[in-house]
């Protein structure tokens, strides 16, 4: 498989007056305790390896004693306002266990480790540089995928919960040849649903260290989800293909096994009861939707050249003209929307299963 490009670096953009609205409106805009620059104070780090001895690219980061007191501090009470409101009653029983830095990506976030001293319980969040793009990826995530986000922004700094789950490129280099044939397929047809709401949505860069597999226990069989846990490539890209996960070679295995284990008609019913199901999500968070995306159409998250390259491609996927009349990411993400509405709203599962046996 050809390795996929995508630009070196996308910039992080400012939030606008106008999203900054939106997020106060929904409860996303809370003023915290600690910025995300106060925690790049810290004195010294050592290198975090994983059970293997393998580097992490995480760092755990140290501040002198007068800082460490006064961050803690702030960082308990941001635990407390992202799970309880604030209350601030459980403040003695919390400790900060570690302060983690990862080196590598766009994002460069703080890891911050929480635990329980009554029970031994931990919790994690991170706290990273607010940058538009990942905020209109984290607010789409949450009402058109399976599974809701909690997070939140105040000035530079986002606030963002941990998404648990075993990350896509070890299950696939440790787990997956040991899954059974049954499970095998049921993984195929959650990669196929994936890869479908990852490109209707414009969610770039889906490479399988970018997501994680979540296994559930269901009676008698574990039942497999793939849910995205990174967010800044939202409706940046031009080249049409890197909001689709099956042409990036980290998930080469994955595409093999779609390929191996589902037939042709299998996977276009499974891409149509995606499409119906993100119609039925769209329309029960309509008006929200709605306002995001007036926000995104009044914003600057992409370049004139990828906004060009990305509706043309677009229009000869689709043939609709809305797209070629697209001036920014906002528009050409509300002509995806609007063209699934028009295309999937009724569809009928029922009579797909039967067609399909």
């Amino acid at each position: 498989m050809q390795d996929l490009k995508i630009s070196k670096r996308k910039p992080s953009y400012p939030i606008t007056e106008e999203l900054e609205q939106y997020l106060s409106r929904y409860n996303r805009g809370v003023k915290i305790p600690i910025f995300y620059d106060d925690l790049l104070r810290f004195q010294g780090s050592i290198v975090v390896y994983d059970r293997d001895d393998n580097d992490t690219l995480w760092i755990r980061v140290y501040y002198n004693e007068f800082e460490r007191e006064e961050i803690e501090s702030s960082l308990k009470k941001v635990y407390t306002i992202f799970h309880s409101d604030g209350n601030e009653n459980i403040l003695p029983f919390l400790s900060v266990d570690a302060i983690d830095f990862c080196t590598f990506g766009n994002s460069k976030p703080f890891r911050i480790k929480i635990r329980n001293v009554l029970n031994d319980n931990t919790t994690y969040f991170y706290i990273k540089t607010a940058d538009a793009s990942r905020i209109y990826g984290l607010e789409l995530e949450h009402m058109l995928s399976p599974y809701n986000l909690n997070f939140l922004v105040y000035k530079n700094t986002l606030i963002e919960e941990h998404i648990a789950g075993i990350p896509g490129d070890e299950f696939i280099k440790n787990m997956l040849p040991n899954c059974s044939k049954s499970e095998k397929a049921q993984i195929a047809k959650e990669f196929v649903k994936f890869n479908e709401r990852c490109m209707i949505r414009l969610l770039g860069d889906m490479r399988s260290y970018n997501y994680v597999i979540v296994p559930t226990h269901d009676f008698d069989k574990v039942v497999y989800k793939i849910r995205a846990i990174d967010f800044d490539q939202q409706s940046y890209e031009g080249k049409f293909n890197i909001y689709r996960p099956q042409f990036f070679k980290e998930n080469y295995e994955m595409v093999q096994l779609v390929s191996n284990t589902i037939q042709k008609l299998s996977i276009d019913q499974y891409k149509t009861e995606e499409r119906s199901i993100l119609v039925k999500r769209f329309k029960s968070s309509h008006i929200r939707i709605e306002k995001l995306i007036e926000c995104m159409e009044h914003d600057e998250i992409s370049i004139p050249e990828y906004i060009d390259t990305l509706k043309t491609t677009i229009f000869d996927y689709t043939h609709d003209v809305n797209f070629k009349k697209s001036k920014n990411m906002g528009e050409i993400l509300r002509h995806s929307l609007g063209f699934l509405t028009r295309n999937y709203e009724n569809v009928n599962i029922a009579v797909l299963n039967k067609l399909r046996t």
